[in-house]
């Protein structure tokens, strides 16, 4: 009986979607309606917030693995690399400066 309501459950409100509270309100109501006894509503609470939290961590990483695709596809780069360029146009700067000095002089 646990395992069906679990499923009908999930299926319904999508576990990605379930709080905290609505997973306590539903599970009071089982308990309240001789559905459940309290130590089975309890395991089924733990168990649809565990299940919320996975999906939910599924989706970020299927979002963000995504996005980045999708940045990828425009040729917009990351933060790292945004960063590596900065370094190597002030190593680059650097080095431009060393050979003025070295030269006598600048050009600008």
């Amino acid at each position: 009986m646990l395992e069906e309501i679990k499923k009908g459950l999930l299926a319904g409100f999508g576990a990605v979607l379930l709080t905290k509270e609505k997973i306590d309100e539903v599970s009071r109501k089982l308990v309240n309606d001789a559905k459940l006894s309290k130590e089975d509503a309890q395991k089924l609470t733990n168990e649809l917030i565990e299940t919320g939290d996975r999906r939910w961590q599924d989706l970020e990483k299927t979002v963000t693995e995504n996005v980045r695709k999708g940045l990828d596809a425009f040729g917009i780069g990351n933060q790292n690399k945004l960063q590596e360029l900065k370094d190597r146009v002030e190593e680059l700067e650097k080095r431009v400066a060393t050979i003025e000095v070295s030269s006598g002089g600048t050009d600008k």
